[in-house]
């Protein structure tokens, strides 16, 4: 089973900064916290408590802007799976200082961050850990953050909650990202809360155009369209096999210090292969919706190698100024990824059987084979048992 008794990773578990209320309604609906996650339990309990006065005073010094204006330019989305290049591609895109963004402070505080001083601030900053547990890549309040994060601190209507609650994985993904069979006033609900959060980057940005990445954006395209009809789209995929292996690492790392449930390698690896399926069958079926010249798709393997040359060509087919304006600071950026080295990884023959299985027709519509050259893999075994 994938725990750790000898490990105690509570201050790393998102819920604990987010909403009471909502954090005591996930405890009743979700099927309860296993003993051993008891004390992790515990903590967001406390944390959550303690926090509901600056919850109160962020809510009467700084009303909901989403209630009586629009943002003032639709966002630019970065889509993509996980591990595909996305989090590469959208902490690039923020070093443009015309863009805004959802930092990883506002996404694990949205309720309270405004109203946040110095001290509650450094509290925070300190158990926050200096890099990400899945590919070492690093970590402050200030990064870029996923804004998914944000909306399961402060409502039922994400998917987010499977990292806390894993058992109920596939029904927060049915429910939350592809949005089947749940009524109208849930999808208006999620549109409010996802609102909210962005009004108040934009706000704390300047009133800037924002950049967000939330890979289950990518099932979502009909729903933030009608949001935001002006909205560009950036995608960005990668070789499947590779995508496959590091997206189970991803998983099986992030569960470790954020679980309150028991859940098995096979049942995480089988989620890993549906979730990826149900997201690109539906993208591939929406993506359409989009008008050609507000979408780019970029394949990660050339974005690695030119990543200036890709980001160039993107802004020019989207129409976004600013691309001379940010190229130092784009530089510098990349720069400063120097020396960074990518784990490695297996491919034996069950990943590549199962990845054929389940994902071969994004091998087809992307024209992948098995990695001649990565390294971040090492081949282990054929196709043949």
């Amino acid at each position: 089973m994938l725990h750790d008794h000898r490990a105690f990773f509570d201050t790393q578990q998102p819920l604990a900064l987010g909403s009471l209320r909502n954090w005591l309604k996930l405890l009743w609906t979700s099927g309860g916290v296993d003993r051993v996650f008891l004390r992790r339990a515990l903590f967001v309990s406390a944390v959550s408590s303690l926090t509901v006065p600056l919850r109160v005073w962020q809510r009467f010094r700084y009303p909901d802007p989403s209630e009586n204006r629009s943002l003032d330019a639709a966002p630019i989305f970065v889509l993509g799976h996980w591990r595909s290049g996305t989090t590469l591609l959208h902490q690039l895109l923020c070093k443009d200082p015309g863009l805004g963004y959802v930092s990883t402070f506002q996404s694990i505080a949205p309720e309270w961050f405004l109203v946040a001083g110095g001290m509650m601030r450094r509290w925070v900053a300190r158990r926050v850990p200096p890099f990400r547990a899945m590919d070492n890549v690093p970590l402050s309040l200030d990064d870029p953050q996923e804004e998914e994060f944000a909306v399961a601190e402060m409502s039922p209507f994400s998917f987010y909650h499977q990292w806390s609650f894993p058992r109920n994985a596939r029904q927060y993904f049915e429910k939350y990202v592809l949005f089947d069979n749940v009524s109208e006033s849930v999808v208006a609900a999620w549109k409010r809360t996802y609102l909210s959060i962005l009004h108040k980057a934009a706000w704390r940005s300047g009133r800037k155009r924002l950049v967000l990445k939330n890979p289950v954006n990518m099932a979502r395209i009909r729903v933030l369209l009608d949001l935001f009809p002006d909205a560009r789209f950036i995608h960005i995929y990668r070789n499947p096999y590779t995508v496959f292996l590091s997206t189970r690492h991803f998983f099986h790392s992030l569960l470790a210090t954020t679980q309150l449930q028991k859940t098995g390698r096979e049942e995480i690896e089988a989620n890993v292969l549906w979730f990826y399926e149900q997201m690109m069958r539906r993208f591939l079926a929406e993506r359409d919706l989009i008008a050609p010249e507000r979408l780019v798709e970029v394949r990660f393997e050339r974005f690695e190698v030119d990543p200036l040359g890709e980001l160039r060509g993107a802004y020019a087919r989207l129409g976004l100024p600013g691309f001379a304006a940010a190229e130092d600071a784009f530089r510098e950026h990349l720069a400063s990824l120097d020396g960074y080295r990518k784990n490695r990884y297996e491919l034996d023959g069950d990943a590549i059987r199962s990845v054929e299985k389940h994902w071969g027709f994004a091998l087809e519509r992307w024209g992948y084979g098995l990695p001649a050259e990565d390294s971040s893999l090492s081949i282990a075994a054929t196709r043949e048992p």
